[in-house]
């Protein structure tokens, strides 16, 4: 399963430094001369308190110049943006109160700055010939673009391998919608599954973010992925939340704040769908339909909903005569023989794959 997601604090920074940047250009130029450096990302005036000494600049910002500044012992400040030098030769004052796990001097003071001071602060080690950037308490040290490379293609791999499952699962639950033989553990394993997907495609996005321009195919290759996944998770647990008044969206910032342990247990996930544990997953559940009318053509959203607002479930709507079906806001009789066909092309279409 993937690492917990960075802050959008930490990702913001890493987007300052992907490859193609001019600051990541400049940070490399300072790698092969072999010298060492502290650049913030931020001139405003909380920086600007804990800074003593140097000269102010105020030019704009280009490779060239940041790593003519880095041969000084100072720290470099930047615009917010990183399109200006600010100050060089700056002597960095942070509060010596705050812990830090860092060795070296200059490890030490970018680790306080980024605690105290909510902009990234970036140092490029000498000795060790390694960037790596200080924010919030995080610690983010930039790798080789082969290296993320590698590990983008390795998770994409997962990827389609738990998207073809997750395939797999949707249609046979479908026909198992249609059929009304739907239990809870069928759903939970479901919601389960297309959490997974979208916990491996976050952290594919931001690979995407670490590559920079080296990035674009990775990122057309995961948008391919999970086209219309994120929409149809949405509708799932809209179709099986409880009657706990729990929204779609707190359901699913529910599901993203389960751990991997709790993830990989159906009845943690049962039970953040509003599943009572009594009785259990083997009991029966029947969908609202939301999830099955978005399938066919040229039904609006909104009528599906006042649609399932009508009728309460599938089962209902299935049942449902042409009448019937007219008597909801905004469906006319075209409509609903649009509705009663379309179901009746999913319901065959689904028991055909499941038993094929």
């Amino acid at each position: 399963m993937p690492n917990p997601a960075r802050s959008d604090a930490m990702l913001a920074a890493l987007r300052l430094v992907a490859p193609g940047r001019p600051l990541r250009e400049g940070l490399d130029r300072i790698l092969q001369a072999r010298m060492g450096a502290l650049v913030v990302v931020g001139d405003g005036p909380e920086v600007l308190r804990i800074c003593s000494g140097g000269f102010l600049l105020d030019a704009d910002f280009s490779p060239q110049r940041l790593s003519e500044l880095a041969k000084m012992d100072g720290a470099i400040i930047l615009s917010a943006d990183a399109t200006r030098i600010a100050r060089a030769n700056v002597h960095l004052v942070p509060d010596p109160d705050i812990p830090t796990s860092e060795t070296g001097t200059r490890h030490r003071t970018a680790e306080r700055v980024g605690r105290q001071v909510d902009v990234p602060t970036i140092t490029v080690s000498e000795d060790m010939s390694v960037v790596a950037i200080h924010r919030r308490g995080e610690k983010r040290q930039l790798e080789p673009v082969a290296r993320v490379l590698a590990r983008a293609d390795q998770a994409m791999q997962i990827l389609e391998r738990y998207r073809a499952r997750l395939e797999a699962m949707t249609t046979s639950l479908s026909a198992l919608e249609i059929e009304d033989l739907v239990t809870w553990r069928d759903v939970a394993a479901t919601v389960q599954r297309a959490e997974m997907v979208r916990r491996i495609a976050e952290e594919i996005e931001e690979y995407v973010v670490e590559l920079g321009t080296d990035g674009r195919l990775v990122l057309l290759q995961l948008e391919e992925l999970m086209a219309g996944v994120e929409e149809d998770h949405l509708r799932l647990i809209d179709d099986y939340r409880g009657v706990d008044g729990a929204s779609r969206d707190l359901i699913a910032q529910r599901l993203a704040e389960l751990d991997t342990e709790e993830l990989v247990d159906v009845v943690d996930v049962a039970a953040v769908l509003g599943h009572d544990a009594d009785p259990g997953l083997d009991s029966g559940v029947r969908p609202r339909g939301l999830r099955l009318l978005s399938r066919i053509p040229r039904l609006p959203e909104s009528v599906a909903e006042a649609v399932v607002a009508h009728f309460g479930s599938l089962a209902r709507i299935m049942r449902a005569n042409l009448d019937e079906l007219t008597d909801v806001e905004g469906v006319g009789d075209v409509r609903a023989q649009t509705i009663k066909e379309g179901l009746a092309r999913l319901a065959e279409a689904s028991i055909l794959e499941r038993y094929s």
